[in-house]
């Protein structure tokens, strides 16, 4: 007479089943409706400018909370994708993340990881010297006009050493007009974020020397020139040696020398 298995010898092991399993992640319902309007957003099932949904129709449309639908929408509004407003006749708006979107959050990275000043300015050496170039081809008269004017700015603030925060405001604002000038949005955004966490960095006595601000000056207009000729290759050659120079004052402040 045959022997009967018992089921301890035919069943696997409850423990072994268990192992290959792990954790399973549930995502909450406030993350799943975010992505889900994101999707929509970025397919342009809602263009910028248009009005999403009311609370009261996310909610009856998806069965969710009103608290998991105004978490979602937070979500949307922390990515730059939507605006909304409380008053009686707000709503949630459609919007795109803008320029100053990307720079706070490029600006949070740097300093909560205590990203150098040295490697600050290497990013800057990369992504100006295109910039340049690219604003030597494409510059609309509009832009001269904008650097023309900075430019006359900075010249005038130069002089005035009880007033460094003016000459460095619209130092950074010559460069974001650069940037602009450049016509490529991406490169503007990283170029105009890098850019504000340098002229944080430059709040050092050693940018209050007259001279060396009549130096940035001279940069400035050289750089300028080959934008107005149009020359790409000269552009983007001056914004190499202006940054490298920029980049050693900063070494030669924070080791207390004198730059050369």
């Amino acid at each position: 007479m045959s022997k009967i298995a018992s089921s301890s010898e035919t069943d696997p092991k409850p423990e072994g089943m268990l192992e290959g399993l792990g954790r399973i992640k549930v995502p909450k319902s406030s993350d799943v409706l975010a992505e889900r309007l994101k999707h929509e957003i970025l397919s342009d099932a809602y263009p910028p400018g248009s009005m999403l949904p009311t609370e009261r129709e996310l909610v009856n449309a998806t069965g969710l909370s009103r608290g998991s639908v105004r978490e979602a929408l937070r979500i949307l509004e922390a990515q730059g994708l939507v605006a909304t407003r409380a008053r009686r006749y707000g709503g949630t708006t459609v919007s795109m993340p803008s320029d100053d979107h990307l720079a706070g959050h490029i600006n949070i990275f740097a300093r909560g990881r205590s990203i150098p000043l040295k490697a600050l300015a290497e990013v800057r050496l990369a992504l100006e010297p295109m910039v340049a170039a690219l604003a030597a081809e494409r510059r609309t008269e509009e832009d001269l006009v904008e650097l023309r004017a900075i430019s006359d700015r900075i010249e005038q603030t130069a002089d005035d050493v009880e007033d460094l925060e003016a000459f460095l405001l619209e130092n950074v604002n010559w460069h974001d007009a650069l940037s602009a000038a450049s016509h490529n949005d991406l490169l503007c955004a990283l170029a105009t974020s890098v850019s504000g966490i340098m002229f944080e960095a430059s709040k050092l006595r050693e940018f209050a020397s007259i001279d060396l601000r009549k130096r940035v000056c001279l940069a400035h207009r050289k750089l300028l020139g080959a934008i107005e000729a149009g020359d790409a290759e000269l552009a983007k050659r001056r914004a190499e040696v202006d940054i490298e120079a920029y980049a050693r004052i900063l070494d030669s402040a924070a080791s207390g020398t004198k730059s050369g």
